[in-house]
């Protein structure tokens, strides 16, 4: 396939950044704000930000029912930090009203690792990085308390579960789009190529 089309929902976040960094991995990228904009993408990243934020933003865009039927028929995803949450089946503290667009079988905990100044960077090695490990960069992250069967976990960093995979669905606690190191959006650009 040449350059896959890869969308990053446009609501919220860090958005420039995962546009940069797709670039930077061989994808043309684009942002996603409607429905009718999933229709030209290949993938779609979820990027970090406030989860309740982007759940609200994308039921009053009405993107939340078309991304999540897009998702269930495969449409390959990834998120990052709040992008995490937002493909939870379940969120274990939910705000009042957050909803999330699921796709991984897993139970998050939103804020798991801390306040805004406990935020951190760490070093996690990532299953299908080649290369040491990726510098991951915790901004208020969530964990993963757990996975179902169909969930592949990829990372785990003091304990956690930080990083997850399944069918076309990843995601990651930590945001690898701030740090200039590209192997976790090229592991992904590779799976949407995979899916075509």
């Amino acid at each position: 396939m040449p350059r896959p089309t890869i969308g990053v929902l446009a609501l919220q976040g860090d958005v420039r950044e995962h546009l940069t960094a797709l670039a930077a991995a061989d994808a043309a990228a684009s942002p996603v704000r409607r429905p009718e904009e999933l229709a030209g993408i290949d993938g779609l990243v979820i990027p970090g930000g406030e989860s309740t934020t982007i759940s609200k933003l994308a039921v009053l865009f009405g993107v939340m029912e078309p991304l999540r039927a897009a998702i269930r028929a495969g449409l390959p995803v990834y998120g990052s930090c709040a992008g995490l949450i937002m493909l939870a089946d379940k969120i274990l503290d939910p705000r009042s009203g957050q909803e999330t667009f699921g796709g991984i079988d897993m139970i998050v905990r939103r804020n798991a690792f801390g306040r805004q100044n406990e935020s951190f960077e760490a070093g996690v090695e990532v299953a299908g990085v080649e290369g040491g490990p990726v510098e991951g960069v915790f901004i208020r992250a969530p964990w993963v308390e757990s996975v179902g069967a169909q969930a592949q976990v990829l990372a785990e960093y003091g304990g956690h579960i930080v990083a997850v995979r399944q069918g076309n669905a990843m995601a990651t606690s930590f945001h690898p789009e701030l740090t200039g190191d590209h192997r976790v959006h090229e592991l992904f650009v590779a799976a949407v190529r995979a899916a075509a």
